[in-house]
């Protein structure tokens, strides 16, 4: 049985200007959660965490180079690897019961409050991570992942609550766009510290160390404004067992639930393809340009600081051309682009940086938009009263079930030998994901979702 919102009606309920400024209001504070969490994927687990960890690793290493958590031997230079896998079973585990306990309760701010501080405190403590702690250092990587995965379900449940379905395009892309831009801020001063460290009278431990608990601190010193301007929505319960229990049946429904609404089922299948190979270059762009194209380590953080800009600029653009030619549409064509950007990427002369840059400025320009506009989609398809629960299924999409794309391109590799075959293998992924979300017709699944359809979408 749906649990629907006391505001049922559309974000914009309230009549009159003084409507439109409070929904202004929150939107302002929910782009700030990007804002805050961030620099997290940045700084932490894109350039410092792993090799850092890695090194922690080997430091406790046995003779035959491994370690032993839970007396499990584990090569040190795969720990970082299978850490972040641990923590990724753990938040699909946790994502489906507090979405359900958030729409059940209607205390998603609360529960956001509990996430983020969480993820914020464990990399706070990754300044502690020295030596050959690197136990430690597992269980913070853990909690933090595994807190930010849980913290986006509720933080994107919001979007259809704070947004008008005509503005929630431009108020996703923008979101996105907050989030590149921190991520590109606290890089670069990262890397001037990094780079500078025995000029700051630090070893470089310990400049990573900073730079690690530095994110921690952003993440919960900026998540203080959502959690200020975002407020909950009061819910008609039904009586019965408490939230924890309610939680639990609740998701037992929600996944029962989902299957009368087949066409928001497919546009998440077709969502977590094209997203599994967008998580694909993300994770393994890095490897093609240091054993294929044998560039620098300073080469490759570049190429990700340019990523983290144009990203904004792509995420705002293309929410520009989403609001003319629809979502889907923008979407397809973003689809379309990754796949010529992998092609080019097939081509790059080794040894060459300025071609790399090119290559990270195409990826930049459709990493933002793409994500930020099907977010954006996903929301019209869900049904009034269940954000938090859908939005826990595409948040499992989006983190717990891309693995099949490394699993080719690692195949194909081994297969191979080439890293340019296994980075062209990844177009696979796009290809099938524009075909079907080319089949899904939105307009008809949105109103079979319940939901009013935009005028463009």
């Amino acid at each position: 049985m749906s649990v629907r919102t006391t505001e049922e009606a559309e974000p914009g309920a309230e009549d009159g200007r003084a409507g439109a400024a409070a929904r202004k209001r929150e939107q302002h504070g929910w782009y700030f959660y990007d804002f805050a969490c961030s620099v997290y994927s940045t700084s932490v687990l894109t350039v410092f965490l792993g090799p850092y960890l890695t090194a922690v690793a080997k430091a406790a290493a046995d003779s035959e180079g491994y370690v032993h958590p839970l007396d499990i031997p584990v090569r040190a230079g795969s720990y970082f690897a299978y850490t972040v896998s641990v923590s990724v079973i753990v938040a699909v585990l946790i994502m489906p019961l507090v979405g359900a306990v958030a729409d059940r309760t209607g205390r998603k701010k609360p529960l956001l409050a509990v996430t983020a501080y969480t993820g914020a405190a464990a990399t706070a403590g990754m300044f502690f991570l020295d030596g050959d702690r690197y136990l430690l250092g597992g269980l913070l990587l853990v909690v933090a992942n595994a807190a930010l995965a849980v913290s986006m379900v509720l933080y994107n449940a919001f979007l259809p609550q704070i947004s008008t379905p005509d503005e929630r395009d431009t108020v996703s892309s923008r979101g996105w766009a907050f989030g590149y831009t921190s991520g590109a801020l606290v890089l670069l001063l990262n890397l001037v510290l990094y780079q500078g460290h025995d000029s700051f009278g630090l070893s470089e431990g310990e400049a990573v160390r900073i730079c690690l608990a530095s994110a921690g601190l952003w993440w919960g010193a900026f998540a203080l404004i959502p959690l200020r301007r975002l407020r909950d929505r009061a819910v008609v319960r039904e009586p019965g067992a408490g939230p924890a229990v309610s939680g639990w049946r609740q998701l037992v429904a929600t996944l029962k639930d989902m299957r009368r609404y087949p066409l928001t089922l497919s546009f998440l299948l077709a969502y977590l393809i094209y997203n599994d190979g967008v998580q694909t270059v993300i994770s393994q762009a890095s490897v093609y340009g240091s054993e294929e194209l044998e560039l620098e380590q300073s080469t490759l953080i570049v190429a990700v600081l340019l990523v983290q800009v144009l990203a904004v600029v792509g995420a705002l653009g293309m929410g520009r051309l989403a609001r003319v030619y629809g979502a889907k549409r923008t979407i397809l064509g973003s689809l379309a682009a990754w796949g010529l950007t992998l092609a080019a990427g097939y081509f790059l002369p080794a040894r060459t940086p300025v071609w790399f840059f090119a290559l990270a400025a195409m990826i930049g320009l459709v990493l933002g938009g793409s994500q930020a506009l099907s977010r954006s989609l996903f929301s019209h398809l869900v049904p009034a009263g269940k954000e938090a629960e859908y939005f826990s299924a595409y948040e499992m999409s989006d983190r717990g079930l891309s693995w099949v794309g490394p699993l080719v391109f690692g195949l194909t590799y081994q297969v191979t030998g080439s890293y340019r075959d296994a980075i062209i293998s990844l177009v696979f992924f796009f290809a099938l994901g524009f075909v079907l979300l080319a089949r899904v017709p939105v307009r008809r699944a949105v109103r079979a979702a319940g939901n009013p359809v935009p005028e463009r979408i």
